[in-house]
């Protein structure tokens, strides 16, 4: 008997066509991927879901709750779940998922660099090894998964490395978790810590601020007038900052709006190491929280998943440790 399989269609390039006299790449009125559904019925057993039709950047945290929500609600007919997804802000929504959904099936997304209509399209070969990828048994436990160009990354840690590149989705540090040859899955890595958290809203409001030489603390200050709930800084190196930004820093902190700090790198993690003004151990002591192996954009994710759990604010530096 087929397995049965959630193919959700959330939008993006996979879901795009290329104007042959102009070149440019948009929307159509529908979803070209629910045509091709047939080509994959005889992996599987199909249920096809349009949640969205949304071009990437369009994509938004209310969004993202919406479909966890979605997935949240109707798992328990299924054997596993694939989602398409825009590039763009695929790896913030596959982070949100990882983080909201505790499922005992594979949630696995993927995307295409290319549009649909394009020549080297890779929309229907990443679907076919995402596909591949939610049928396996080992994939149920190793948390939401990201399958592009044959590789089977965790959404904790993958990220987008190239504007263009089929092959742009990477995993700083770690490197991917298998691949797909063929029609074989084959893991040789597994996520050794997951978290989940209970949510009901996405209220939380989080800024993201990435640092640069001669930084002041202008930028610090909108954070503070806006009235963010929190912030989280790519800082220099292993976490460092400008010593112009250190007393707008601990003006915030003192206000109680929480401060990660994450390396703007695209290696390594963070550490409260030199000891200067700005330096990542003046930061640390002041009460900025650092964390191991998160871009900018899944901190912020993260936080803003923390404090709507109701996780106390001064207990948000454990969290982040996990």
């Amino acid at each position: 008997m087929q397995k049965k399989i959630l193919m959700i269609h959330t939008g993006g390039t996979i879901a795009m066509s290329e104007d042959k006299t102009t070149g440019k790449v948009g929307p159509l009125s529908s979803n070209p991927l629910n045509e091709t559904a047939g080509i994959f019925s005889q992996f599987a057993d199909l249920t096809i879901e349009n949640i969205f039709h949304l071009p990437s950047p369009h994509m938004t945290i209310d969004h993202m709750f919406l479909l966890s929500q979605f997935i949240n609600d109707h798992y328990e007919d299924f054997d596993g779940i694939v989602i398409t997804h825009g590039t763009d802000t695929l790896e913030e929504t596959a982070y949100f998922l990882e983080l909201t959904c505790d499922l005992p099936i594979p949630i696995v997304m993927t995307g295409a660099m290319r549009s649909s209509d394009e020549i080297g399209s890779d929309g229907l070969s990443n679907l076919r090894s995402a596909l591949f990828v939610a049928l396996s048994d080992q994939s149920a436990k190793a948390g939401v998964l990201v399958v592009m160009n044959d590789e089977i990354h965790s959404a904790t840690y993958v990220t987008k490395t190239h504007t263009t590149n089929l092959a742009t989705f990477q995993t700083p540090t770690f490197g991917p978790l298998g691949l797909v040859v063929k029609d074989q899955v084959i893991y040789f890595q597994k996520l050794v810590r997951q978290e989940h958290y209970a949510i009901f809203t996405v209220e939380p409001r989080v800024a993201l601020l990435k640092a640069y030489a001669g930084m002041d603390d202008s930028l610090f200050a909108i954070v503070d007038q806006v009235g963010y709930d929190g912030l989280v800084i790519e800082g220099l190196g292993a976490g460092n900052l400008p010593p112009q930004t250190v007393s707008a820093v601990g003006r915030l902190i003192a206000k109680h709006v929480p401060i990660v700090m994450v390396s703007r790198a695209f290696n390594g993690v963070t550490e409260d190491v030199y000891d200067y003004p700005g330096g990542g151990k003046q930061l640390h002591q002041m009460g900025v929280i650092f964390t191991q192996g998160l871009t900018g954009v899944k901190a912020r994710i993260k936080l803003i998943v923390l404090l709507a759990s109701g996780v106390p604010k001064d207990e948000l530096i454990d969290y982040f440790q996990l």
